[in-house]
């Protein structure tokens, strides 16, 4: 991993709406801030997948014409900025494979330290990758027959996963959401109307003019389909042990967002008044940068 500051990935998905593909891209846009290496987006109609996806911005990446291709009711979408893998169009996501599961498409904001040796694992059983992206390796997971035939098997692929993850998985006929068990990465649900919405961030939902319900808990994984959500855990509540990322708070997310449960905007207030308080400063002027600064320089001034 590059010793520079990177973005966390931006994640969006929802259901049952007529115009979900286009809310998709507008919900990325939203997003943009947490990676501009690529942008795709994955549709359903209750019997296959479609996929479109390439590197760059998501005004780039994502084409009027493809919009229309993709039509369908349900939709998940992805802004990267790579923390595992190279910055090549095979990394970007959704990733979408077609396996003994049937079609599955997938895309993750986070970092599985464990992915090297799963990965190891299954290169050594045969299992070719594509991708050199740690997500992958989740898809072989579900794939595994010995996953497969637990009761729940998405639970069962989690509970091995080490690191911090938020995941979206598109089925044909439904969207998967899960959070990792210390709450690492911010993913909240909203609703327009009849359809539910899956975000990284509030500000996406704001976009699209959805209202929002609440965060995904550490632990959870939530099913968003037509009849509305439902919700399971992996792991127990009691085992949760929460560690958020500070630099969502600090720099990653955007001021107009809600995340862990905070106002990003007042929070840097906050932290910019406590650094006047620790540090004061004999100055007539002060120049926030890069732009993230604007809220903690308010707070100084």
């Amino acid at each position: 991993m590059s010793s520079s500051l990177r973005h966390h990935c931006g994640l969006f998905g929802i259901v049952n709406h007529p115009e979900a593909v286009d809310l998709t891209c507008l919900g990325l846009y939203a997003q943009q801030h947490r990676g501009q290496e690529s942008a795709g987006i994955c549709s359903a109609d209750g019997e296959s997948i479609l996929r479109r996806a390439g590197m760059g911005l998501v005004t780039e990446a994502i084409h009027h014409d493809d919009l229309q291709e993709l039509r369908n009711p349900i939709a998940i979408g992805h802004n990267r900025y790579s923390t595992t893998g190279s910055c090549y169009e095979a990394n970007a996501q959704p990733l979408l494979v077609s396996a003994a599961i049937g079609q599955v498409a997938i895309c993750h904001n986070g970092n599985l330290v464990n992915a090297g040796t799963l990965r190891h694992d299954y290169e050594d059983e045969g299992h070719i990758f594509t991708s050199t992206s740690d997500t992958e390796v989740v898809l072989h997971m579900l794939a595994d027959t010995h996953y497969r035939e637990q009761p729940d098997p998405l639970a069962a692929v989690l509970r091995q996963l080490t690191g911090s993850y938020c995941l979206l998985l598109l089925y044909p006929d439904r969207i998967e959401a899960a959070r990792d068990p210390s709450g690492n990465r911010p993913l909240c649900l909203g609703r327009i109307g009849d359809a539910w919405v899956v975000a990284s961030e509030t500000c996406a939902l704001d976009m699209v003019d959805a209202e929002y319900v609440r965060d995904v808990e550490p632990g959870e994984i939530v099913t968003l389909f037509s009849g509305g959500i439902q919700s399971r855990r992996f792991v127990e509540k009691e085992a949760c042990r929460r560690a958020h990322c500070i630099f969502e708070l600090i720099y990653f997310a955007d001021p107009s967002s809600q995340v862990f449960g905070e106002s990003v905007h007042l929070v840097r207030r906050e932290l910019g008044r406590a650094l006047a308080r620790e540090a004061p400063a004999d100055a007539d002027l002060g120049v926030p940068v890069p732009k993230c600064a604007r809220c903690s320089a308010l707070g100084v001034h």
